[in-house]
C-alpha cells in the first residue's frame, strides 16, 4: 500500500501525543468515541480521517483539531 507522506506525519503524531499521555489505544477510542481498532489504523496510516474524525481525536487526545493538524509541520513532511 502506498501511503502519503501527510498520512504517514499524521499517523505518527496521533501516535506520538497518545505515548505522550500514557494512554491505550483503546482509552484513545474511549475519549474519542471511536473504535479501537479505527485508532490501530489512523496510527499505521491505514486510514484518512475525515475532519469530524480529527476533531474527536484532537478531543480524546486534549489538543485542539489545529494543534493536531500543525504537528504534521513539526514531524518534517
Amino acid at each position: 500500500m502506498h501511503r502519503s507522506p501527510v498520512i504517514a506525519c499524521f499517523a505518527a503524531s496521533v501516535r506520538k501525543l497518545r505515548y505522550g499521555l500514557g494512554i491505550s489505544q483503546e482509552e484513545l477510542a474511549e475519549r474519542a468515541d471511536l473504535h479501537r481498532t479505527y485508532i490501530a489504523d489512523v496510527e499505521r496510516g491505514a486510514r484518512n480521517p475525515t475532519l469530524l474524525t480529527i476533531k474527536k481525536l484532537a478531543k480524546g487526545l486534549v489538543v485542539s483539531a489545529a494543534d493536531l493538524l500543525s504537528e504534521i509541520n513539526s514531524n518534517r513532511c
